[in-house]
């Protein structure tokens, strides 16, 4: 399995306090519409450590029913306890997910050999493809060069999301292993395509998803000109949507176009007014209000 392209983080919408899942349906199809590559429910950006456990798994099944087998399913099913990690992602494989994403374990700060056991227990127990979620500012601990590399030893493990904000990472990666690397922050998708990275899992794309499966098809096809005016053109957006953490901006942005309720659970909250107004004034400038 090749990881590549557009995969588009979705956020999680709510309505009175409970998931709208009729919304995520919606959201869906718009996702499809622009052609993702990709749809990744229950990441960061779709708020996975608030949700209870059925919730969870109820929004994996929604995002499946709904593409209908027409682009990647990537389930966010890490956790920081392996047992439930690996019990997530037997039952995203149950439901019908093609992949999972899975986080470096948070809080716990395991070693590099317990990484390295915790990802590989997940694949061999769950049998289901994995991309590794390198993120150290959320989860304090790196995989390091050597653990992906042994990890990349498992025909299980596919890929890896490298959110690091580290465009030299990449180019670590691939020398060392052959191996799918996802960008994992927006504005550096380009300069990590421009090293061998495949693509992006991205927040950004919840907003403009043809826009940026443009800019990606574009610059793996040689069309490095067209794409890297596409990349300009939404620089200023792609900075502003992590003004504050992931997903305040993004959902604040989809809901000033009307695509969701801007509703958050706890202890995530909505931004600052003086934050809101810098992202609705990059956004007109970007032609999107």
């Amino acid at each position: 399995m090749e990881i590549k392209g557009v995969i588009t983080a979705l956020v999680t919408p709510f309505s009175n306090g409970k998931v709208d899942y009729g919304k995520i349906r919606e959201l869906v199809r718009l996702q499809i519409a622009a052609k993702v590559d990709g749809i990744l429910p229950m990441g960061t950006t779709g708020e996975s450590p608030t949700l209870s456990a059925d919730e969870h798994l109820k929004v994996i099944e929604t995002v499946i029913d709904e593409a209908k087998n027409r682009c990647l399913i990537l389930a966010g099913t890490g956790a920081n306890s392996t047992t439930e990690a690996i019990e997530l992602t037997i039952e995203a494989k149950r439901m019908g997910a093609h992949a999972t994403l899975q986080v470096t374990p948070y809080y716990n700060k395991p070693t590099q050999e317990g990484l390295y056991r915790h990802f590989s227990a997940v694949a061999d127990e769950a049998g289901l493809p994995i991309v590794l979620y390198n993120i150290p500012g959320r989860c304090s601990v790196p995989i390091a060069i050597d653990t992906v590399a042994r990890l990349s030893k498992n025909p299980l493990i596919v890929g890896i999301k490298e959110a690091a904000g580290s465009v030299e990472r990449v180019s670590e990666v691939l020398e060392v292993c052959k191996i799918s690397v996802m960008c994992g922050d927006d504005v550096l998708t380009i300069p990590m395509m421009s090293v061998g990275a495949n693509g992006i899992i991205s927040v950004a794309s919840n907003l403009i998803p043809a826009e940026l499966k443009a800019m990606v098809d574009a610059y793996a096809a040689g069309r490095s000109a067209e794409a890297l005016a596409i990349h300009n053109k939404y620089f200023r957006l792609l900075k502003d949507l992590f003004l504050e953490t992931n997903p305040i901006p993004i959902k604040a942005a989809l809901a000033m176009k009307g695509l969701i309720k801007e509703e958050y659970r706890l202890p995530i909250c909505p931004m600052s007014d003086k934050n809101r107004n810098i992202l609705m004034d990059t956004m007109k400038k970007a032609g999107l209000l």
